[in-house]
């Protein structure tokens, strides 16, 4: 396994200022930070020429997490998550202390409780939940590898990882559900 240990340390001292990461996740590349952090989220915005309208995904290092940022999360959800085979990303109703431009305005938003050794390392370290949204811009298609992130991304990102950059294997977004009023599972993308 590479040594990440460099670019976590980077990352953290990065996302502690506010500012823009470009990180290898358990699906495709992210640009992230800090998702408590409004200003830094706006940034992300900005270099993704997003709507701000939209909301965005965060990262979590462990299904417990969901606890602290949902208000009312189903009663088996950690179960639930820990069933996942593959990455998927749960989308919430009531979402807690989380930088409002990032939450839907319906109150909703998108979780994914990461795998990913990398992730999971950098959010536990952090302490904090970290923003994660695919390296492309607005309308463009979502790069598969590092190699096919358009430069005007690598550009205005405050802080680029190193690790896992050479990797060759094209990923794919993560399954999107959401869990209706009466327990169930409503894949919206899968």
């Amino acid at each position: 396994m590479v040594d990440f240990e460099a670019d976590i340390k980077n990352c953290i001292a990065v996302l502690e200022n506010g500012g823009t990461i470009l990180y290898p996740t358990d699906t495709v590349w992210g640009i992230g930070c800090n998702a408590l952090d409004h200003i830094a989220a706006d940034r992300v915005f900005e270099i993704k020429q997003r709507p701000k309208n939209k909301s965005m995904i965060i990262l979590l290092a462990d299904a417990r997490d969901v606890l602290k940022y949902v208000a009312t999360p189903p009663p088996d959800i950690i179960s639930i998550i820990e069933s996942f085979e593959t990455p998927t990303t749960i989308i919430y109703d009531g979402a807690l202390e989380l930088a409002d431009n990032i939450i839907n305005k319906d109150g909703s938003i998108a979780i994914r409780v990461t795998n990913d050794p990398f992730c999971k390392a950098l959010i536990k370290r952090f302490r904090k939940p970290i923003v994660s949204t695919s390296a492309n811009i607005s309308g463009d298609p979502t790069p598969a590898i590092y190699n096919q992130i358009h430069t005007d991304i690598l550009d205005m990102v405050d802080y680029i990882v190193k690790y896992r950059q050479d990797d060759e294997h094209p990923a794919t977004p993560s399954r999107l559900i959401k869990i209706t009023a009466d327990g169930g599972l409503h894949v919206l993308r899968g």
